[in-house]
């Protein structure tokens, strides 16, 4: 394992950020690609970060996850752009990241976690199911997104329409 320090990003480490969510685009093919406003505006702002994986030795940036609100679910976040270069795989990196994200995301009131992926991204599918993420519904537009997965951070978290839906279903069963 690669000794790493993450962060998240603040405004002096904005751009680095910025240009390895380009590196991330062009690795993976992304056709719908923030712009350097959209990035400022969904990643920097509360409820929301950017986070960067650096290795200590050498001091490269090995990896990047982003964190933004789902506007339409309740008590949820987006989980995006979750990259690590070639050279820093099987380091820990991925895990760093993701544990540093999950945590901001509950101590911020999160309950779940969505994130969509392409079903060619076989090794991120493999890491997300190792780490608790379920597939679940198409929560999004995305039209690259094959594969559609969430995560409960509270083991009794529940959607909170699927919570009404259920009460209103049993109320008309009892009364």
């Amino acid at each position: 394992m690669t000794e790493l320090r993450v962060w998240r990003v603040g405004e002096k480490d904005r751009e680095t950020a910025f240009q390895l969510v380009e590196e991330y685009n062009d690795a993976v093919d992304v056709a719908l690609r923030d712009s350097a406003e959209s990035f400022q505006h969904d990643y920097f702002r509360p409820g929301s970060g950017f986070w960067l994986a650096q290795s200590q030795c050498g001091n490269q940036v090995a990896g990047c996850i982003a964190l933004r609100p789902l506007h339409a679910r309740e008590q949820a976040g987006e989980i995006k752009r979750l990259y690590v270069r070639p050279e820093f795989r099987g380091s820990g990196a991925a895990l760093a990241l993701l544990v540093a994200l999950e945590q901001y995301a509950e101590a911020s009131g999160y309950e779940w976690l969505y994130l969509d992926s392409k079903d060619d991204l076989k090794a991120a599918l493999r890491f997300y199911d190792r780490h608790g993420y379920e597939a679940c519904e198409r929560y999004n537009r995305n039209q690259q997104a094959t594969v559609f997965l969430r995560k409960a951070l509270h083991p009794r978290a529940e959607p909170r329409a699927e919570l009404r839906a259920e009460r209103q279903w049993q109320k008309a069963e009892t009364g």
